[in-house]
């Protein structure tokens, strides 16, 4: 466990367009964890998926050192998927047989970070005045970027937008991908819903968690998240070691 909690903040909102919040964050500064999901499945479907990675996780002990912590979190998450995957959800209420969530989470212990994703859910890291997307999105323009069939600037209006090649309660199989890397003085990072930074530029982002504190930062984010079209749900988590 850290010797003293990290600041953070965290927020999550429905928007301006979508009648339910299929978003849920985890904010766990004493034992160094952070986590935000993005549901899918309709409505109800996709806030249980959201609802039940971000419970799970808040009842993991924690114990060990950072490497140990992983694991804790990789099998929480391949546990939470195979429940996901037995859920009987096809229901009036519900139609949609497949519900799922995307995760991006945040462990730090001393001066180590590790995170861990599945999804478009993403973790930057404010360093120096630069920003850095540490999560590379598990969706399918993401691959048709990396294949070079389309660039960046065509990947916003690309018809598949938003589908997904990765998330948890969608395949037997989770592919979670992780990036571990050493916390330096000033650091900043960022967790967010693609709604969150959909409509939000870089530098927008940047400017943000340059601000003194982590409540500030989440404030910013989405004075400015909300004076745009909002058409998703949001959520942010901004934590400063």
């Amino acid at each position: 466990m850290n010797a003293a909690p990290l600041s953070s903040a965290a927020r999550t909102a429905t928007g301006k367009v979508r009648a339910d919040n299929e978003d849920a964050v985890l904010e766990r500064p004493r034992q160094g964890l952070w986590a935000v999901a993005d549901g899918m499945g309709g409505h109800r479907g996709g806030a249980l998926a959201s609802r039940l990675i971000v419970d799970g996780l808040a009842e993991l002990p924690l114990a060990g050192d950072l490497a140990e912590r992983l694991g804790q979190v990789r099998q929480c998450l391949h546990r939470l998927n195979r429940q996901l995957g037995q859920t009987p959800t096809v229901t009036a209420a519900c139609p949609d047989p497949v519900i799922g969530s995307t995760v991006v989470a945040l462990l730090i212990e001393a001066r180590r970070a590790a995170c861990i994703w599945a999804g478009d859910s993403r973790c930057y890291l404010w360093r120096a005045g630069r920003l850095y997307q540490l999560s590379r999105d598990h969706s399918l323009v993401q691959q048709l970027i990396d294949e070079q069939r389309i660039s960046p600037e065509q990947a916003a209006a690309h018809p598949a937008a938003h589908a997904l090649t990765r998330a948890v309660g969608v395949g037997a199989a989770l592919a979670l991908e992780v990036v571990e890397l050493e916390v330096l003085p000033g650091d900043a990072f960022l967790l967010c819903s693609d709604g969150l930074y959909q409509d939000l530029a870089p530098e927008a982002l940047g400017a943000a968690l340059a601000l003194p504190s982590a409540a500030l930062a989440v404030q910013r984010l989405f004075a400015q998240a909300l004076d745009g079209p909002a058409r998703d749900n949001l959520s942010a988590v901004v934590v400063r070691p």
